[in-house]
């Protein structure tokens, strides 16, 4: 009879568990496999194949505990959702399925974490795979006309965009919450010294805590990968084969041939440091740097943040009243004008256009902070 991971005869909870992973494995074939018959480009719909014949191994492991307990294993259909998606796929294209499959992949990520059957057979992992299979199919542009190492180029300069835009609106989040606090607090009219302690304090407190927060957060990415990255050794020291199996796919879905695929995986594992440092680059998206340096990523933060803090609060120490205040508006506006435009970098919006909407949200937020002042300074009797 049919053993769970504790040693002990299946119970009826098993074997409904056993029946769920039918279904959710005759789904997950029906899908890849209506995948594949809508993918114009041959490559990836081979990926696409290999996976509805995983799917396939696992159901049929399913199919062997329910038989080995006596249960008939009951015959299965894709649900209708699958069937919806299947034909969603074959009228409008692989691609406008394959994010949604996507999020289903990543929903199924850790389906098998708590089952020791799955777990004695490798289905984690291959779940894992999968996942990763998906956002790179999703992310990496596969199946157009350019070539594999332009689409990497691409993610290139689409990493450099997103530390431009961290940074920018890094500043941006000091120059709005700060010019927020200096208005609010010129409309309650308690004094310029007040305003400009204010305007200071929340320049320190508000360039302190983003500066700890993307600490923290860096940090615990480097953890995180580490831990990955040990993972990944051990699976690479305990069954290379299907490591090597795992690369060969990816690079399918990068859009190279079956056997180029297989030639580029052959050569990585001829080196076991290199195939490590490459599994960990393609399969989990880890760099040399594991995630950034954390000092780095909070002295950016706290220097960012702070410019952007200081626009308002600079005419403060030289002016006071309508002055100061107009001062603020003016060298806040210019900031914020600023780096709508830089932000265009990322977007490839039209610099003007960028440039007047962050200036106009930016200045409103002034405008109702400052009204809000006003209201609270004359309800105090300021």
């Amino acid at each position: 009879m049919a053993r769970t991971g504790q040693g002990s005869p299946p119970s009826g909870d098993d074997i409904e568990r056993y029946k769920n992973n039918i279904r959710d494995e005759v789904d997950g074939a029906a899908l890849y496999r209506a995948l594949a018959e809508a993918e114009e480009d041959e490559h990836l719909a081979e990926v696409y194949r290999r996976l509805a014949d995983t799917e396939d191994r696992h159901r049929a492991l399913w199919v062997e505990h329910l038989e080995a307990a006596g249960v008939t294993p009951p015959k299965y259909t894709p649900s209708r959702r699958v069937r919806l998606l299947g034909w969603t796929a074959r009228r409008f294209g692989a691609g406008v399925v394959a994010p949604i499959a996507t999020r289903m992949e990543a929903n199924a990520y850790t389906m098998y974490d708590d089952q020791p059957e799955a777990q004695a057979h490798n289905l984690p992992r291959d779940e894992r795979s999968h996942a990763r299979l998906f956002r790179e199919i999703s992310s990496g542009g596969v199946g157009s006309t350019v070539p594999p190492i332009a689409r990497i180029e691409g993610r290139h300069r689409a990493a450099s965009g997103n530390a431009l835009r961290a940074a920018v609106l890094g500043m941006n989040d000091g120059l709005v919450s700060n010019l927020g606090l200096v208005m609010g607090m010129a409309g309650a009219n308690p004094g310029p010294n007040v305003v400009l302690g204010a305007g200071l304090a929340g320049l320190i407190a508000g360039a302190l805590s983003m500066a700890l927060g993307e600490w923290i957060s860096v940090q615990n990415s480097r953890e995180y990968f580490r831990h990955q990255l040990q993972v990944e050794r051990d699976e690479l020291d305990v069954m290379p084969d299907e490591e090597k199996e795992e690369l060969t796919l990816i690079y399918q879905a990068k859009g190279f041939s079956l056997e180029e695929a297989r030639a580029m995986a052959e050569r990585v594992f001829t080196d076991h440091e290199e195939a490590l440092n490459t599994l960990a680059r393609e399969e989990l998206g880890i760099g040399d740097e594991l995630g950034g340096n954390p000092w780095t990523a909070a002295l950016v933060s706290l220097i960012m943040v702070s410019i952007g803090a200081s626009m308002p609060v600079i005419p403060w120490f030289f002016l006071e009243g309508w002055p100061a205040v107009g001062g603020s508006l003016i060298f806040a506006g210019f900031a914020l004008a600023v780096s709508g435009a830089l932000i265009t970098f990322y977007t490839a919006r039209n610099v003007w256009f960028s440039a007047a909407r962050m200036m106009l949200f930016g200045l409103g937020t002034a405008a109702v902070t400052y009204g809000i002042g006003t209201l609270i300074g004359a309800g105090a009797g300021i």
